[in-house]
Parts: C-alpha cells; sequence; structure tokens
C-alpha cells in the first residue's frame, strides 16, 4: 500500500490539508477528517501522552504525533488487525512513541492502565469507517462492493450481518432497523428480507431494499440506513461508545481534552448528553427542589456547537461531509479543588 507522509507542515493556515507544494508527498485513499481541527482541539506537545481509541489506518495519529514532536507518545486502539497492520506501517517511524493494540475502544481504560497511559493529555475517538474497510468488499460494509453480509470490526466476532438477517424476528429486525438506521421503511424491509431469506451478499440486501422502497433522496442509496443499522447492531457500536466516555475522562489529567468525531445522530446524541450531564453539578431531575445527587462536575465543554468540515474538505473527501466533531476538557478532582 502506498503511503502518505503527513507532517503538521502538510497543514494550511486554516488547518485543511495542503493540496499543493512539496509537503503532501502522496495521497491515499485513506483522509482523516477535521485534521486541523483535530490538532486545534487537542493541541498536541511535547512530552505530551495521547491515546487514539479508533486508530483506523492512523492518519490522526500520524499528525498529533509529528505535532506534539519530542518526548511524546501515543497508544493506538482498533479491534480490526487489519487497520492496525497498515497502521503500523504508517507510525513505523516514530518506533516505541507509538504503541498499537488490537483493542476494541471499550477496552480504553484498561489498555491505558495496563500500558501506562494513565493520566493522558488527550484522547481521540473518530466513529467513522475508514476508507478501507468501505472499499474492502470481503468486509460487507458498504453496498458499493459486492461480498459477504459480513459487517465485523473484529473478525472474531461470532455474530456477522447475515446472522441477523437470516435468523431475527421480523418483528426484532424491524425494530433493529428502525431504532438504529432511523429507517421509516423499517417494517416493509424487515416483512422483505424475511420473504427473501436467506441473504448472504451485500448486493443481494441492497438489490432487495432498492426495489422495496424505491429511489432514495438527494443520491442517497435506499439501503444507506439498513446497512448502517445492523453494522451498529453487530458491533454493539452504540453500547460501547456509552461505555467508553466514562472509561476516557478518567483517563484524562485535569485540563486534558478529549475529541469525538460522530457521523450519525444517534453517535453525536450520545456524546452530546455525557458531555452535558458531566458539565453539571447536579443531575438531579429539574422538578426535585432539594439535590441528592452529589455530583460534580469533571468538565467543561469546549465546543458548544460541533465543529463540521469546511466545504473545501467535503470537496476533497466527501465521506466527511456528516462528521461533528465535540470537544471537552477534563476540570480538577472536586475535592483536589475544595479541600486542596
Amino acid at each position: 500500500m502506498i503511503s502518505a507522509i503527513w507532517g503538521a507542515e502538510a497543514l494550511n493556515r486554516k488547518g485543511n490539508l495542503n493540496t499543493q507544494g512539496p509537503f503532501l508527498r502522496v495521497m491515499t485513499t485513506h483522509t482523516p477528517v477535521l485534521p486541523g481541527e483535530v490538532l486545534d482541539a487537542l493541541q498536541p506537545r511535547p512530552a505530551g501522552v495521547y491515546i487514539d481509541g479508533t486508530l483506523g489506518a492512523g492518519g490522526h495519529s500520524q499528525l498529533i504525533l509529528h505535532a506534539a514532536g519530542s518526548g511524546s507518545r501515543l497508544l493506538g486502539l482498533d479491534a480490526d488487525p487489519d487497520a492496525l497492520a497498515r497502521a503500523a506501517e504508517r507510525l513505523a517511524s516514530f518506533g516505541e512513541r507509538a504503541v498499537l493494540v488490537n483493542s476494541n475502544f471499550a477496552n480504553l481504560g484498561e489498555m491505558a492502565q495496563e500500558y501506562s497511559f494513565i493520566p493522558c493529555d488527550g484522547i481521540l475517538l473518530d466513529l467513522g469507517l475508514s476508507s478501507m474497510q468501505l472499499t474492502d468488499g470481503e468486509r460487507g460494509f458498504s453496498f458499493q462492493q459486492d461480498g459477504p453480509l459480513d459487517m465485523r470490526f473484529d473478525p472474531t466476532q461470532p455474530e456477522t450481518a447475515a446472522d441477523l438477517l437470516n435468523n431475527l424476528p421480523e418483528q426484532e429486525l424491524a425494530n433493529l432497523i428502525y431504532t438504529y438506521g432511523e429507517e421509516h421503511q423499517s417494517r416493509r424491509i424487515a416483512r422483505a428480507i424475511v420473504q427473501a431469506r436467506p441473504l448472504r451478499t451485500t448486493r443481494q440486501l441492497a438489490d432487495l431494499i432498492a426495489r422495496v422502497t424505491g429511489r432514495g433522496r438527494q443520491g442517497i442509496h435506499p439501503a444507506t440506513r439498513t446497512f448502517q443499522a445492523l453494522r451498529i447492531a453487530v458491533n454493539e457500536e452504540l453500547q460501547v461508545l456509552e461505555q467508553v466516555l466514562p472509561q476516557a475522562l478518567h483517563c484524562l489529567k485535569p485540563g486534558g481534552r478529549l475529541a469525538v468525531i460522530s457521523f450519525h445522530s444517534l453517535e453525536d446524541r450520545i456524546v452530546k448528553n455525557f458531555f452535558q450531564q458531566e458539565a453539571r453539578d447536579c443531575i438531579c431531575p429539574p422538578e426535585q427542589p432539594i439535590c441528592t445527587c452529589d455530583h460534580h462536575s469533571t468538565l467543561t465543554i469546549v465546543t458548544r456547537r460541533p465543529i463540521q468540515p469546511t466545504d473545501e474538505e467535503v470537496n476533497r473527501n466527501p465521506r466527511s461531509r456528516s462528521a461533528k466533531l465535540r470537544v471537552a476538557e477534563r476540570l480538577p478532582d472536586y475535592l483536589e479543588t475544595n479541600l486542596g
């Protein structure tokens, strides 16, 4: 695979990638989203300690390590062994400064403890699929390439998308597609799937949904939401996100920052609600006259509104169009602040 060499100098003053000049030596099919915005959020510095909980092909990690410079370290986690291998190649020049581990970010706290990355200065969670996962038909993530209905990030997981499609009762399947895909034709799609079973390939499923629902709106394929729902269910993505956010907060030192890039409203809602809850001193129901929760704010929200890609970035990298970046900063512990 051709790799790209990206450094801080590969970004222009607006934080976008330079498309001219000597700095961007080779472009690949993988382009990390919001690269300049991520650096602004994490503010990498010499001797800093960072965690990339969703390593992917290593594009963001490479930018962070290069910008942080001398003495900085980064722990990169990914459940996909193929992605980890590509990232290892990309980050090889950083030597022992980059510690890469084949693990789901649900284990972020445990891995950070095991590899001595607590406390850390910054954590990045990029919840999107990499370009390589989308274009590899054998992974089954996209209907653009025909392949088995797999969709597992971790190939050792026992359950595939085909297992769900071919075994779930019709009502459960309809609920899954509606809940995780926000697909309003979920019942019609589930009924057609049950009648057409067994389904084995992405092309079979995409063609079936297109026949049942008709053309998608605004150039979006009608199978998009169903594929999203199946991927989320197979990998338990929303449950894992809810698990990792408090772990990430615990790993940060005071002043450390957590940056999360989401790509659909279900993810963004979880991140937004978590940030809002942890930014409040009291989380009791509003109708309760006396506080009994004993909760104290643990973070401050840096981005009141999510940061989205510029038109220039979307034109360059269309897959970035739905990205939303939210950033929060860890506060000192309550007892440390009030008793120290």
